[in-house]
């Protein structure tokens, strides 16, 4: 069972007409939820795709909000959004992960929402930087804004492991002792960026005392505009709703060693990898010492790339004494390898 006040907010990614809006509405009325979500501008990276109804979409959201007493939430990323959001009735809006990684943006959003009574939810900006995330936090907090939520959305990686966004759970915990008042809401949509994730990094927010969940919610996830991969359907989101459960710390535990288990053998698994790409250009440079007649062993490159490698180990507060270890191991290893070659026979020595 979850906490009776754990926030929750959902709905699409992006308004895509009335009747989309409403089919979620409706099906979501059981749930008491903090706010109905949807976004009206959408921030593309590419131009040509999608990028929200505009400002028609506010009526829609305000027709949800006046038909189903839901407080709506949308995404601003300029002062005119602001004006607009405001004019329509809405007493809450978002500030996305792209607008919050610039400080400019930030500022301009603050400044058009001095004293505003409106409850303000910030993003973490795209990248895992702390300071940036305090840094617009505080720019609405001296523009006089008294209502404000972080919003968890993970982080950009080039490497997709296993989440579109990396959770780095020990950014919002930081946060918490920047500003040990504030409000966190996780959103596992964004974090997961498939479906079938959703629940596991929900949980994994309970857990973690999160003050509540925003969940991207679809009447049909195939046909959307925007991020289809990671949408639930009404009826998974009421399911969801339905496991989620607080639970003990030994579970938790438990769970937890389960989850650095299963990275540490992503990570063996990379290792074992790297090893044979290396191996394999040790051979190469066998093959290559063979042909010219050039000794297995040269002391001076052993010493610098020793030297090398340590230095890179202390930087990484790897133990000196395991370091070398390890790199003595390759380097023999390596010495192995080109012996075969060099007391083997070489079909392209003879053409050489």
């Amino acid at each position: 069972m979850l906490p009776a006040d754990l926030k929750l907010i959902a709905g699409p990614c992006s308004a895509e007409s009335y009747e989309q809006l409403r089919a979620v509405a409706q099906q979501l009325d059981s749930v008491n939820l903090f706010a109905f979500r949807a976004g009206i501008w959408k921030p593309r990276t590419q131009p040509g795709a999608f990028e929200g109804a505009g400002a028609e979409g506010l009526g829609w959201m305000r027709d949800i909000q006046d038909e189903f007493g839901l407080n709506v939430l949308t995404e601003v990323a300029n002062s005119s959004h602001v004006e607009k959001v405001l004019a329509h009735g809405f007493n809450m809006m978002w500030i996305g992960a792209r607008t919050t990684s610039n400080p400019f943006s930030v500022q301009e959003l603050a400044d058009s929402l001095q004293g505003t009574e409106a409850t303000i939810l910030i993003k973490n900006p795209t990248n895992p930087d702390l300071k940036l995330w305090v840094g617009g936090i505080e720019r609405l907090y001296k523009a006089g804004v008294k209502k404000v939520i972080a919003i968890h959305r993970g982080f950009s990686t080039y490497d997709k492991l296993k989440y579109r966004n990396l959770p780095n759970w020990q950014i919002p915990i930081a946060l918490r002792a920047e500003f040990p008042g504030l409000e966190i809401i996780c959103d596992p949509s964004h974090i997961s960026g498939i479906a079938n994730n959703v629940f596991e990094v929900s949980q994994k927010a309970v857990d973690l005392k999160f003050d509540g969940l925003m969940i991207e919610v679809h009447p049909n996830p195939a046909v959307a505009k925007t991020d289809a991969k990671q949408q639930l359907t009404p009826k998974e989101y009421l399911e969801l709703l339905a496991t989620l459960n607080v639970r003990s710390r030994e579970a938790i535990d438990q769970e937890e060693i389960r989850e650095l288990r299963a990275n540490i053998s992503i990570l063996d698994n990379q290792v074992v990898e790297i090893f044979a790409k290396r191996m394999e250009l040790v051979e190469h440079i066998g093959h290559y010492k063979k042909r010219n007649n050039i000794a297995i062993f040269q002391p001076n490159q052993w010493e610098e790339a020793l030297a090398k490698f340590l230095k890179l180990s202390e930087d990484a507060e790897l133990s000196k004494e395991f370091a070398a270890e390890v790199f003595k191991l390759i380097h023999q290893e390596s010495i192995d390898i080109q012996s075969k070659i060099l007391r083997n026979s070489d079909p392209g020595d003879s053409a050489s």
